[in-house]
């Protein structure tokens, strides 16, 4: 099982007293690994603070259940590779984040059924039994092209933001971090 809590500043020790309260009564029927990033490291084992690109991919492609906050490319990565995740939002009323978007996205990608949401203790224990019980509950069609999409919608908000900022009178930048397309989707 891997959770994932992302990289953001704001500690997220809700997830992780539940996951501490949790881990020793399926100590011997769960291979746990938590990124934990910048809250308090867990005592649990297989707590680490961060993983490389590359490691976190391989955890998601090797984990049977994937937990992650409701970071929306936390939660694309993990759909991209085959897994249903069971997201528990980061709260702005717990300090966790600076405002709810996590919350919101949750709930619409919740209520469409593209997320196990837990907004609680009780939901989380439920999901992570029924994890435990039926490993394939939480499977979906694996989409390796999701990745080629998301770059394609990074480069395309940034051309958008350029776009803004040369209409408002404000210089463009001389940066990109991106090959920008032409409209009819040749790059250039």
């Amino acid at each position: 099982m891997l959770v994932a809590v992302g990289t953001d500043k704001h500690p997220f020790d809700r997830l992780v007293d539940w996951l501490e309260g949790w881990q020793p009564a399926v100590a011997d029927r769960v291979v746990l690994t938590v990124q934990h990033g910048h809250t308090r490291a867990p005592g649990v084992p297989g707590a680490v603070a961060f993983l490389g690109h590359d490691e976190l991919q391989a955890a998601m492609s090797g984990a049977d259940v994937v937990v992650c906050h409701g970071g929306p490319a936390t939660i694309l990565e993990a759909r991209r590779h085959g897994r249903l995740p069971i997201v528990v939002p980061r709260n702005p009323s717990h300090g966790e984040h600076v405002d709810d978007h996590q919350l919101l996205f949750a709930r619409r990608l919740g209520a469409a059924g593209m997320v196990v949401l837990c907004e609680t203790r009780e939901a989380l224990l439920a999901a992570l039994a029924t994890g435990l019980d039926d490993p394939g509950r939480f499977t979906v069609r694996a989409d390796p092209d999701a990745a080629r999409a998301q770059e394609a919608a990074v480069a395309r908000v940034g051309e958008i933001v350029e776009d803004l900022v040369a209409a408002s009178g404000g210089r463009r930048t001389w940066w990109r971090p991106w090959k920008r397309a032409h409209r009819n989707g040749a790059r250039r």
